[in-house]
């Protein structure tokens, strides 16, 4: 039985990927940071399957630990400070968990076990302002937020230990990947939940930033499996994930909309830009300058033939669906919050 250690594993790519490990008969291993209150996230479900460990990315003793216990033989390097607008408000902190962070990590599997397989988790904000359409694994990186700079550090890390040390240690560019267990706080996700309280008439309208934005919108469970492929090759090696497919922020809220029924109709633009609902003729989409970020990262579009040929990967579920199940959870969900204050 092959053990497996996952970072961030009470996070949307942690449940998904502990969920893939363990159908394939793996000994799941994960690390929780200590809390006042314990705190499962989304491995809520499957917690009595995960051996949790504490520690944390900015300690490097208690990662040396966590690989002691483990003996992990694939180590999932998940865990980060993964909201990019936090990270112009907290810099220092991004970088101490995003960047030192997969030192530490890496400096624990180099002592404990160096022959174990190291996945580090990579993003498209690397590539910031794109030079490069699409942009794949030999395309110049230009991040343009903390978030990026800090995950570039990260995956010039990995490459070093693997080019110095001879880990087998891979990292994945993946491009953006949602799903129904997004965070709040997430762009896609704030929309979905405001679409389904806009429909159930516990909101009046959802205000968001730059509606021209395009992004290469995948699902988690996806890009998930892409994760498990690389450490399954003979060679370790980076490649990206995405879907080859781009969308402005602004088609994600007319397609969420529509799964719930509503159509939409844009007026005005920039700071007076709004979308009525066709039939009431009621605002319910507002821009606010305040959500623009300092350095905006117009287009991001992931070329993933690679990841295609070598790891046979393919993507499964397609934009539309992606965005209908999470219209439809969340729809779920706040009946249920609903039903729940009536009580």
């Amino acid at each position: 039985m092959k053990r497996a250690l996952i970072t961030g594993i009470t996070g949307q790519d942690g449940s998904y990927l502990a969920e893939l490990l363990l159908e394939k008969g793996y000994e799941v291993y994960g690390i929780m940071r200590r809390k006042s209150v314990v705190d499962y996230g989304n491995v809520e479900h499957i917690k009595d399957k995960i051996h949790f460990i504490y520690a944390d990315m900015t300690d490097l003793v208690s990662l040396i630990s966590a690989m002691r216990i483990s003996q992990a033989d694939e180590v999932y390097n998940l865990a980060a400070q993964s909201f990019v607008a936090t990270s112009w408000e907290q810099p220092l902190a991004t970088a101490d968990i995003d960047a030192l962070g997969v030192t530490n990590m890496l400096e624990a599997i180099r002592t404990v076990k160096p022959e174990a397989h190291f996945y580090q988790a990579s993003t498209s904000e690397m590539f910031g302002l794109v030079q490069e359409m699409p942009q794949k694994e030999t395309t110049p990186f230009y991040p343009r937020s903390p978030y990026g700079v800090a995950k570039l550090y990260g995956h010039w890390i990995t490459k070093n230990y693997r080019e110095s040390y001879g880990l087998f240690a891979c990292s994945g560019i993946l491009f953006n990947h949602e799903s129904e267990r997004r965070g709040l706080e997430f762009v896609t996700r704030k929309i979905t939940n405001a679409v389904a309280r806009i429909k159930q008439g516990v909101q009046d309208c959802v205000e968001l930033g730059n509606l021209d934005s395009k992004r290469d919108w995948g699902h988690s469970k996806d890009y998930v499996r892409a994760m498990w492929l690389m450490l399954q090759q003979d060679e370790p090696d980076d490649y990206v994930i995405a879907t080859n497919e781009t969308r402005t922020v602004r088609e994600f809220v007319e397609t969420a909309f529509r799964h719930a029924g509503i159509e939409i109709a844009w007026s005005g633009s920039g700071v007076d830009e709004m979308g009525c609902d066709r039939e009431t003729g009621k605002v319910i989409v507002k821009v606010n300058r305040e959500f623009f970020r300092p350095a905006e990262v117009d287009v991001l579009l992931g070329d993933p033939s690679k990841a295609e040929t070598k790891l046979g990967w393919v993507r499964e579920i397609s934009f539309s669906e992606l965005v209908e199940r999470m219209v439809k959870n969340d729809m779920a969900l706040v009946a249920k919050e609903i039903k729940a204050a009536a009580l």
